[in-house]
């Protein structure tokens, strides 16, 4: 199959190329950083260097194509993210109308069925609406609550001995490893599928308070304790850490979502499985070498 990635040799990307030239696949990987392109063709995978939201670059590099990774980065700029992921998913979806791409994955998140409350996420639910239209095969593979965030928690265990968010240490929240995700799409990508699927791409699913201790059981602070902070706190602390305020003001709505269940609603309602291998204490090893 020829297949195009995009989100370059990401946290996801860089995994899901070496899985599918492995499996014989011809790979092609977007990324806007010419600098990356020695890295992909090292891989085995052909580079497409140019931007998610050129339409007519996309076209070009979607020609002939069998199936699409559509991936668009959670941040698009400092201001007007909603508007500008919105506008680079609206790219994607006139090069795949336009290319006429057969099979189409689409990185989305829990909480993608709400169109606001849910921070960032808001971007991807438009996105969804577009793709929605299309005509061609899509699944929106909704992940979970990155493990990796927690690696931003770091600074805080040193400094404060404590993690912490806007949401209750007894919030059920989805969890999800990029491995994982790989995994999801790789699988979703040669699927012989019609119309539009939601697949839900989750490795656990946990309570922040259990996130604490197991975290902190693996760097030695088995009393490590999550504290849960107001709104008004948590985008404090956000822009005191020097993230634009648009952005820790988008972080901070993921939050609230998380605190009153909206984001998980949809997944944990619907029983969707569990489909993801790496496990909390499997991440808590990760963890501790990054600590």
């Amino acid at each position: 199959m020829k297949i195009i990635i995009s989100g370059s040799l990401g946290n996801i990307g860089k995994s899901l190329t070496e899985k599918l030239v492995n499996e014989g696949h011809n790979v092609t990987v977007i990324s806007s950083n010419a600098d990356r392109k020695a890295a992909i063709e090292t891989l085995g995978a052909k580079a497409a260097i140019g931007s998610i939201s050129d339409a007519s670059f996309l076209t070009k590099t979607f020609a002939g194509a069998d199936a699409l990774f559509a991936m668009t980065p959670p941040n698009m700029g400092g201001s007007n993210v909603i508007e500008n992921t919105a506008a680079a998913g609206k790219a994607f979806a006139e090069a795949i109308e336009k290319s006429n791409v057969k099979r189409v994955v689409m990185l989305s998140s829990i909480g993608a069925d709400l169109p606001t409350g849910n921070g960032p996420i808001a971007g991807l639910y438009h996105i969804e609406k577009l793709y929605e239209k299309l005509n061609t095969s899509v699944t929106f593979l909704r992940a979970g609550y990155f493990y990796i965030n927690f690696f931003n928690d770091i600074p805080m265990i040193k400094g404060a001995g404590i993690m912490g968010g806007n949401f209750a240490a007894t919030s059920k929240i989805p969890l999800v490893h990029p491995e994982d995700i790989a995994i999801a799409v790789a699988e979703e990508l040669q699927k012989s599928t019609s119309g539009i699927n939601v697949r839900y791409i989750v490795s656990d699913v946990r309570t922040p308070g259990e996130i604490a201790k197991t975290l902190g059981t693996a760097i030695d602070k088995p009393e490590l304790p999550w504290i849960e902070f107001t709104d008004e706190q948590s985008l404090d602390g956000m822009k005191q850490a020097g993230i634009p305020e648009e952005i820790a003001g988008l972080y901070a709505e993921m939050g609230t979502g998380l605190r009153n269940g909206k984001i998980a609603a949809d997944f944990l309602e619907t029983n969707a499985s569990v489909d993801g291998k790496i496990k909390l204490e499997d991440f808590a090893k990760e963890f501790a070498l990054k600590f």
